[in-house]
């Protein structure tokens, strides 16, 4: 059977265009909280098969997305690598910074598969549950912005401890890139020998880096990645999302050698159509506060995002993920406008 996502990522679209949503497994879904409130802590929650899966599958049976992705979280990989992470309730994710080499000394990749094993269990529950047009989606956070969780210790609005860390100590934050790209490497292709499809690559902060480092910080370990994958796994196609990179989208899609780029809210969608489509796959970029406004300025911002990228590969999706308060009835008219469109 045909899996028009994983078809439209290999540079093959079909006459309508595949969709699925970043967040789209999460808390503006009754039933997600129901699972939710059934586990103690989030890192509980993301280490119980079972229950990650049901909450995978969810929007599927709601809205018949084209794609699944896996339910875990990005600090999975740190926490894997021997770094205390935890969440706290209104707050986010919490973790012991790792600012010196006393501190990093301590982390490594022994027992990491052992670790973070219950994901892969995870995904193999999926490849077993999901229907054949389905494309299972795997995915982990990019060097750099789960460094940056690292370093700060929670949530930041300017990473300056990770900047900082970067200019200052050059020698061990490169030591710590080094070991998460390894890191991030095993973890992605353990996720496609578990069942995975596909796999994205998160780069939620990549706005914090300027200029001059961003060939070091976020195209470098990315590039690196995506080689040592696809030296494992050479079909199986991979997704970059360097989020608010601006102009710098296009080094990125012509260095990193991924298959296809997630497109934030703000990339210019002619741009696009003009310089990153020809080489690879988009993807996105409905804002998601239009989502949660709905009604017709969504329909029709939908509609001109599909009509724009027609003409080449071009996966609907959001610019970022779902907010909590989006209403899933608007979730619901999005799935059917995008569903209703023809090339």
């Amino acid at each position: 059977m045909r899996k028009l996502l994983l078809e439209t990522l290999t540079g093959n679209p079909g006459e309508r265009v595949p969709f699925w949503f970043m967040r789209q497994a999460g808390r503006y879904l009754p039933e997600y909280r129901e699972v939710r409130a059934s586990t103690k802590s989030f890192m509980e929650f993301c280490y119980s098969p079972e229950k990650a899966a049901e909450v995978t599958l969810q929007p599927i049976r709601r809205y018949d997305m084209d794609g699944a992705i896996l339910f875990a979280d990005i600090l999975v990989v740190p926490d894997g690598l021997g770094q205390d992470v935890w969440f706290e309730a209104g707050v986010g994710p919490k973790l012991t910074p790792v600012r010196d080499n006393a501190t990093f000394s301590k982390l490594g990749m022994a027992g990491f598969h052992d670790k973070v094993a219950p994901v892969y269990e995870t995904v193999a529950r999926l490849k077993k549950a999901l229907p054949e047009d389905k494309t299972l989606l795997g995915f982990a956070g990019a060097p750099w912005t789960v460094l940056t969780y690292m370093i700060e210790g929670s949530g930041s609005k300017d990473h300056g401890a990770a900047r900082q860390l970067g200019y200052g100590n050059p020698e061990l934050f490169s030591r710590m890139l080094e070991l998460l790209v390894e890191a991030t490497a095993e973890y992605l292709c353990r996720q496609i020998e578990a069942g995975a499809d596909a796999v994205q690559i998160f780069d939620s902060w990549a706005a914090a880096i300027p200029e001059p480092m961003f060939d070091a910080w976020i195209i470098e370990p990315t590039r690196e990645i995506v080689s040592r994958v696809r030296a494992r796994h050479p079909d199986t196609p991979i997704i970059g999302f360097p989020r608010l990179a601006g102009a710098q989208y296009e080094r990125f899609v012509a260095k990193t050698g991924v298959n296809a780029v997630s497109l934030d809210t703000g990339v210019p969608l002619d741009w696009a159509a003009d310089k990153l489509q020809p080489s690879v796959c988009v993807q996105g970029n409905i804002d998601p506060h239009l989502v949660v406004a709905g009604g017709k300025p969504m329909v029709e911002e939908a509609n001109r995002i599909l009509e724009t990228l027609k003409s080449g590969p071009h996966i609907f999706n959001l610019g970022h993920g779902f907010v909590p308060e989006t209403p899933p009835e608007n979730v619901k008219l999005l799935s059917e406008t995008v569903q209703a469109f023809r090339r």
